[in-house]
């Protein structure tokens, strides 16, 4: 047993490599990114810490070179599921009695050997397996990763400190302890970090966990666990199931030992998760804690004293970066007439430079698609524009899977604001511009507030501060993560807790305090010194003195 409280050091954000020419990293990163695609790995589940191989198999390839294969993953489905279920149920005993110090010391363990010993096949797998340029997956496969498990252990601490106020003769504290039963973390293919966050974050907790990371991922998530397992996470405490959908998640949500989802995804996927749980609801042991992130269909909103040089760079790059498949990537923007012509000409001129290709390639500011699925359902967006005559493409609009699924950064400009691909969410490098008069900039807000049923990010842009404040109060259901002259993307960790509400998701905010939160149960227990001896109260007692008349003047 512990008998002294433990401090946890208050963390800093993880620094970013530049990866510029000559630097001592581009060459080991190159190096690293060469060793693996010399390889082929098999990719099993890791299920109570032993590699579980099935009959079901699927290629790992890279995204900008669909040719060249990774790896093999094995697909798991109901009986994996169920030993999973029972291994974390084992391994529960032990961990959730294990003091949170103790715990929080593996995940700060691995925390360092992400930004260390790991850092480049954490950087490279993401980068060979998601198709993300050097500069996009350190800050989020190396630095974003790290700044998680730091940071949630901070947290951590800071909550097990959080205790209630103690009247003279009682002592009252609060005890956190985790859900009864397992968390199940469904990770998306996007972020190396948010699916090392997922699981991590419930287990830090005292939870225990099973994994399914999308396939489309599988190759960076499977170093992480590999990582977590060096790092000395006991065996049974996340269970790393890969598989297709529902084959892993009906048979996961039809245990009554589920004590929660942490999810991140489509919002379809969402949905269906949440309705089988509202089905199955009278099998579970308790209420599981639904925690998710869908999508968001973000903005960019100028008004007419926009600083048009600064916007120019925030579109580019929050529309274009890592291919536009960020749930806070721009795909809509709101341009006053006024200022129109201005930013028309630096932009599109800015959008044509823009290198697209191989990732290894480090001159490449964008790489492939996921997948041939992603690309064909950006490219139907993209087509429909084409034929519409609402629409017109002032750049791009060109594709090519022959090699990789590559989609050439596309801009859109409609008289329509209620535009097919002003309201749908695209996922993909497609950025559609709508020109407004000046003279309805507060019609045209109310227009962005109500176009799309998400609510996750956006940014708006001017040099008047009466002009922000009135846009700030306009948009405030519009986005969870705001953002005043910057782009709507690039969260980061214990800066800006990233989610976002209506149907992009419950707004939990991951890298949060509110977030672990979510992962704990807590018993208050009042403890009195000297325990009262006579059941009557006072006011029981009978009256033995006459009260004077009360002096009415």
């Amino acid at each position: 047993m512990p008998n002294a409280y433990f401090h946890v050091k208050e963390p800093k954000n993880e620094p970013y490599n530049s990866y510029a020419p000559g630097t001592l990293e581009r060459k080991l990163l190159k190096e690293k990114l060469h060793e693996l695609k010399s390889k082929e790995i098999e990719i099993p589940a890791i299920i109570n810490g032993r590699e579980v191989k099935t009959d079901r198999q699927a290629d790992v390839v890279m995204p900008h070179n669909h040719g060249h294969k990774l790896g093999t993953v094995y697909l798991c489905g109901e009986k994996e599921v169920k030993m999973a279920i029972e291994s974390n149920l084992e391994a529960r005993k032990q961990w959730a009695e294990m003091p949170w110090e103790e715990r929080v010391a593996i995940f700060q363990r691995a925390a360092d050997m992400v930004t260390g010993p790991w850092r480049y096949t954490m950087n490279a797998s993401t980068m060979l397996g998601q198709s993300k340029t050097p500069q996009q997956s350190e800050i989020e496969a190396v630095g974003e990763l790290a700044d998680f498990l730091r940071f949630n252990a901070w947290y951590l601490a800071r909550i097990m400190k959080d205790q209630p106020y103690s009247p003279d003769g009682m002592w009252n504290r609060l005890e956190y302890r985790p859900l009864e039963g397992f968390v199940f973390a469904v990770t998306p293919f996007n972020f190396t970090a948010i699916a090392g966050n997922l699981p991590t974050s419930p287990a830090m907790c005292g939870n225990v966990s099973i994994w399914k990371p999308a396939t489309s991922s599988i190759y960076s998530n499977y170093f992480f666990m590999k990582l977590l397992q060096e790092a000395g996470l006991p065996d049974g405490v996340i269970n790393f199931l890969p598989g297709k959908g529902a084959d892993v998640g009906d048979p996961v949500l039809d245990s009554p030992h589920l004590a929660g989802l942490q999810f991140t995804g489509s919002v379809g996927t969402f949905n269906h998760l949440w309705k089988k749980i509202g089905e199955n609801i009278d099998n579970y042991h308790a209420y599981p804690r639904v925690v998710g992130e869908t999508g968001g269909k973000d903005f960019i909103f100028a008004h007419q004293t926009a600083d048009v040089d600064a916007m120019v760079v925030a579109a580019l790059r929050a529309a274009y970066e890592y291919q536009g498949q960020k749930c806070s990537a721009a795909s809509r923007m709101y341009i006053p007439e006024s200022i129109w012509p201005e930013f028309r000409e630096k932009f599109l001129a800015e959008v044509e430079k823009i290198p697209v290709g191989d990732v290894e390639d480090f001159s490449n500011f964008m790489g492939a698609v996921i997948d041939k699925k992603a690309f064909e359902s950006i490219t139907g967006y993209i087509d429909y524009a084409k034929e519409s005559n609402e629409a017109e493409i002032l750049a791009g609009g060109s594709y090519d899977d022959s090699k990789g699924w590559f989609v050439d950064p596309t801009v859109i400009l409609t008289e329509n604001p209620k535009f097919k691909t002003m309201e749908e969410e695209i996922f993909g490098p497609v950025l559609t511009l709508f020109v407004y008069k000046d003279e309805k900039f507060e019609e045209t807000l109310d227009l962005c507030d109500s176009t799309s049923p998400f609510g996750l990010t956006g940014a708006i842009f001017s040099e008047d501060r009466y002009a922000l404040k009135l846009m700030s109060d306009k948009l405030r259901n519009a986005a969870g993560n705001f953002y005043i002259n910057d782009k709507p993307t690039a969260a980061i960790v214990n800066q800006q807790p990233f989610g976002g509400s209506r149907k992009s998701g419950t707004n939990d905010k991951a890298g949060s305090v509110p977030n672990m939160y979510r992962w704990l149960s807590i018993r208050a227990i009042k403890e009195t010194r000297v325990s009262p001896k006579e059941w009557r109260y006072p006011y029981m007692e009978e009256e033995t003195t006459e009260f004077a008349e009360v002096d009415k003047k």
